[in-house]
């Protein structure tokens, strides 16, 4: 079941045997409960991707002055996969396919063995006065990233778009949830993560605010958090086991993954 923050404070501080509360912001108290709610909820977010979290979105349409760079959506987590609509002139019907990720010296290693003299080979600068070759009559193959905020790709296709388009492409990720701190706002979780988060900010509660652990509260959470590792899934059909040795395995990348060591 699925609980507002009200709810989740008045069920805390009923437990520290607090004051009844109406409102988040009736008591100093009510109001430090409710940032642990939030910080609790922020770490159980950060520590794995929720499936629920996982979408697809678009980037920006390129510029002229750099007509291979696009900008990331706001409030992503994760960058998983990146696919472009490679549909020439000619073709009658799309053609998305993945844009395979390179690290950016592996990205520089590859462009920088174009010959800039070619006719298919057009010259960027762009992060100061920093030059890039890339190729003007293909579709992209590879992309990248400088600063985890713009993306940046090895060719485009003149003859189809002047720039790459960002509604060519199909990107998916994992978002970044927002929190809003008030009572009828509902914590971005499953319905059967609200225990975990409940317990924990309990367990946190009675740390910090009663500085006096609570036994009960802190078995719940972890038994919370060993349910919560076996099963985070709804519609991806439970757990996947390693695929050793078969073609097709995914590598994540791990660039803009913000869980990455």
């Amino acid at each position: 079941m699925k609980l507002s923050l009200l709810e989740i404070v008045q069920d805390i501080m009923s437990s520290m045997s607090s004051d009844t509360v109406n409102d988040i912001n009736d008591t100093s108290e009510s109001l430090q409960v409710a940032q642990l709610v939030k910080t609790t909820y922020l770490e159980l977010i950060d520590n794995k991707n929720w499936p629920h979290l996982k979408t697809i979105a678009q980037f920006d349409s390129a510029t002229t002055a750099n007509p291979v760079k696009m900008k990331l959506p706001e409030a992503v987590k994760e960058l998983v996969s990146v696919r472009y609509n490679k549909r020439k002139s000619t073709d009658t019907r799309d053609k998305y396919a993945e844009v395979s990720y390179l690290d950016p010296e592996d990205f520089l290693d590859q462009t920088n063995g174009r010959n800039e003299d070619e006719a298919n080979v057009a010259e960027v600068i762009d992060y100061g006065l920093t030059k890039f070759f890339i190729r003007n009559d293909i579709a992209p193959t590879y992309w990248t990233s400088f600063d985890d905020e713009y993306i940046m790709f090895d060719a485009y296709d003149s003859t189809v778009d002047t720039t790459l388009q960002g509604s060519k492409t199909q990107v998916v990720i994992y978002k970044d949830p927002t929190w809003s701190m008030e009572n009828a706002f509902i914590p971005d979780l499953p319905s059967e993560a609200f225990s975990r988060l409940v317990a924990e900010a309990k367990s946190v509660a009675f740390n910090e605010i009663k500085q006096s652990p609570n036994a009960k509260a802190e078995q719940q959470s972890a038994r919370q958090g060993n349910w919560l590792s076996r099963k985070a899934w709804r519609a991806a059909g439970g757990i996947k086991h390693p695929d050793y040795g078969r073609k097709g395995g995914h590598t994540r990348n791990r660039l803009l993954d913000k869980d990455a060591t």
